[in-house]
This record gives C-alpha cells, structure tokens and sequence, in this order.
C-alpha cells in the first residue's frame, strides 16, 4: 500500500496536486515551440524566488548535488583555493566534491549544530594576501542539523577583508522557503534543487550565476560537458537544450514559481517560520532539544531534535515508518543515532504539521520515552491559534 500521510523528510517534499498533474505530460518534442512557452517563464519565474536581477539562471537534469558540480565545474581551475565550514554533511559532502576535484580547500572544522563562522573566514580571508583562496563555499541551511547560517555575514566578511573570492551557496533547502537574496548578499553563484521549496519531484538542479561568476566561467579550466553552462547558454538561445530535459518537470516548475508568487513569497516565509515556530514549542513541550545551539540558527525549513543520551533516534523513524506509515528524517554523519529531523517546508500546512507532531509523539511514547500525549501537539496549536488571530486582526 502507498501510504497517503504527508511525509516529513527535509527533501523530496509533499507535492500539491495540481504540479503533479503539470508534470504529467504525454511525451513532448523538446524541440517544438511548446517547450519554449515553457522553459523561458520557468527561468524568469526561478529569478523572480532568488530575487536575481544579474547574470544568468540554469535548470540542468540532477539534483543539489549536481548543482554544486555545475557550480565549481564552471567557476574554477585545478589546484585554485577554496574555503569551506565543515558544520553537517551537506557542507561535508560539498566539501569532498572539492577535494576530488583537485582543489586546494582550507577546511574550518564546526561543531554540528553551530552555524558558519563568519569572523573565522574574515581572519582566513584577510591573511590570504596573494588571493589564493578563489571562492568561498558557504552552506545556507544545513538540512543534516537544521541550522540557517549568515549569508549576509559572509558577504561582509568578504567584503571586509577586501577579498575577490566567489561566493557559492548552497541554498538547496532554504530557496523557496526562507527568504534568500542574491542581489543583496551579492551571492555568486545559487544552488538548489526542484524537490524542497518547489515542491516537485527530484530531477533539476537550480543554479543562479552572477556576472562575476559567468566571468570567471571563461577562464575556468576544470573539466565539464554535461554541466556546461556554455552549452547550456547556446541551447537556451536556440529556445532549448544541448540535451534531452524533462519537459514535465520544467512544466512544473513553470506552475510551482508562479504559486510561489502568487502566495507572496513574504507569506510563503511568514508560512514556513509559523510553522516551524509550532513544532519547536512541540519540541520544547517534549523537554527535548534541538541539535541547532541557538535561537538565531533555528531552520524555518527543518527541525532536528536530539533525542535523550543513550536512545537511538534512528529508532523515532523506523518504528513511525513501519507502524504510523509516516516518513521522518534520520539523523546522518556526526549526529547519525542522536538526532531525528522534522522536515517542513515546501507544500505544507499548520495542519499537515500538527498531524507529524501527533504521530511523532505517539512514536516516542511506544518507544518508551517520557512523553505525555498530546503536549506537544497542544504546544503547537497554541502558535498556530496565535498566528490565525494575528493574521484575522490584520486583515481587519
């Protein structure tokens, strides 16, 4: 049977109904105007979510993880320097994709559950005097700990320490969701993926390029083809692609931006900081902690939540999966078996919240847990009240 609860994995995200049948599509020529009709509003929608007036915005076939390959791919040469917090294991795994490249990467080791640490990369930043350090890896929300970092505080240190690196971000579980500005941040280049904030399947890597990045693209010496974004410009121009795309998706995306938009992308954060605010009551009703050590680093997109010493949190997500047929996320890398994560971003609802909550509680407590029935849930409720009267009054 294919359960029909909502899933609360940090990524793939629920899809709405309506972008699933976009995406439903008899096969197309990918070479006929209709893909066109298609493809342009889908970049200009994707602009419009980065807030990206500059440079140039590629949707290539993959994933997060082959938008970070696009990213260095066509920014970078061998051997160039690159500085990069180690503080989860998307930031990890970003980091190894830059070691076997062959690039020189100054690693700053972070305890899990902190953010990037910004006066760090200014004091690295400023005593690199010859410029080898070419870009700065900067992971915006890590979804292994549900931590939101800087971004603008990367900027200035950069900024700061009067540095020419590059900017990349991987803003694969915050863009779409959390507010993310590449104008204002000067962010270089962007990375997400159409499964989070855009609530449709895996299967297209997002990129945004600044002009200083498409610049640095010509000098570039690491190897591409099928990240290419010369390929990828010629194709555009030609009203298509140097390759088979997934028509459906990027019918999709074309309905997903124009949802985003029409929501308001200021109520599409005011949505997801609502909710994430009633599941950390939750949390605290439970007398448990976040695995994120400060308020100002708490994910709008998702929560992890440290279990008590010695219980194996993994044991949260199979017990919810194989009895209550709901999906959580596991703890992975340095906090596998210490934390349990909630994911809620993308197509989700107070309500939609409210039922993981309930059944994560009724989880923990057949596991032994010292949890009372229904506190969290009431903790929660009390936000969302709040937030619908709030919302009523200002409407008023």
């Amino acid at each position: 049977m294919i359960a029909q609860n909502p899933v609360f994995i940090p990524g793939p995200t629920n899809i709405p109904e309506v972008i699933r049948r976009a995406c439903d599509l008899p096969t197309i020529d990918h070479r006929s105007p209709f893909f066109a009709s298609v493809l342009h509003p889908a970049i200009d929608g994707v602009r419009k979510v980065l807030k990206q007036s500059n440079g140039e915005t590629y949707m290539i076939p993959g994933t997060g993880t082959g938008g970070w390959e696009t990213a260095i791919a066509n920014t970078l040469s061998p051997g160039d320097g690159i500085l990069a917090a180690r503080n989860g294991m998307f930031s990890h795994k970003w980091i190894d994709m830059c070691k076997r490249f062959g690039l020189d990467v100054t690693q700053i080791d972070v305890t899990w559950g902190e953010g990037l640490p910004v006066a760090r990369y200014e004091e690295i930043l400023r005593a690199d005097k010859d410029g080898k350090i070419k870009a700065v890896l900067a992971t915006h929300n890590e979804t292994a700990t549900g931590v939101v970092s800087d971004i603008a505080g990367v900027r200035k240190a950069l900024d700061a320490a009067g540095h020419g690196a590059l900017l990349l971000v991987d803003g694969v579980s915050s863009i779409g969701s959390m507010p993310f500005e590449f104008d204002e941040w000067r962010v270089d280049v962007a990375v997400t993926g159409s499964q989070k904030g855009f609530m449709l399947p895996a299967g297209l890597a997002i990129i945004g390029f600044s002009d200083k990045a498409v610049a640095a693209s010509k000098t570039a010496r690491l190897p591409r083809t099928y990240f290419s974004i010369d390929d990828m410009r010629k194709g555009y121009a030609a009203n298509g692609y140097p390759y088979t795309p997934p028509v459906g998706l990027f019918n999709g995306l074309k309905l997903s931006t124009e949802m985003l938009l029409a929501e308001g992308l200021d109520n599409v954060f005011a949505r997801h900081a609502r909710i994430a605010g009633g599941i950390r009551a939750a949390v605290n009703a439970w007398g448990m902690k976040l695995c994120a050590v400060r308020p100002e680093l708490y994910s709008n997109t998702v929560t992890a939540i440290r279990t008590p010493e010695g219980f194996d949190a993994g044991r949260v997500v199979a017990h919810a999966h194989k009895d209550y047929a709901m999906a959580f996320g596991a703890g992975l890398g340095d906090v596998a078996g210490k934390v349990f994560r909630i994911g809620h971003l993308g197509m989700m609802t107070d309500s939609m919240a409210l039922s993981g909550i309930a059944t994560v509680e009724m989880v923990m407590a057949d596991l032994g847990l010292d949890i009372t029935l229904g506190s969290g849930v009431a903790a929660a409720q009390a936000v969302y009240r709040k937030g619908v009267t709030e919302k009523r009054m200002a409407a008023e």
